[in-house]
């Protein structure tokens, strides 16, 4: 079943709030210039490389155990966005 189609089979037990956010998200979809970019740029079809994966790993170890987390803030300063 197609995701459309699955939307349409739960159409009738969508609540008015529900509804409200998906129109939401579809207008800022085709609102947004970065959104549009995104969902139009090509797939990333290059495999990862062992190193790629080990650093992810990396990473995900670090936030797991609460380390190197800055937050939005810190981050703007640090690329001067601010």
């Amino acid at each position: 079943m197609t995701a459309k189609e699955q939307l349409w089979q739960r159409w009738p037990t969508i609540t008015e709030d529900e509804a409200a956010e998906m129109l939401r998200v579809l207008d800022q979809r085709d609102s947004d210039p970065l959104t549009r970019f995104l969902d139009n740029a090509p797939e990333d079809d290059e495999p990862t490389t062992a190193e790629e994966e080990a650093l992810v790993q990396e990473a995900r170890d670090e936030i797991a155990r609460g380390e190197k987390l800055i937050t939005l803030d810190e981050l703007r300063a640090e690329l001067e966005l601010q």
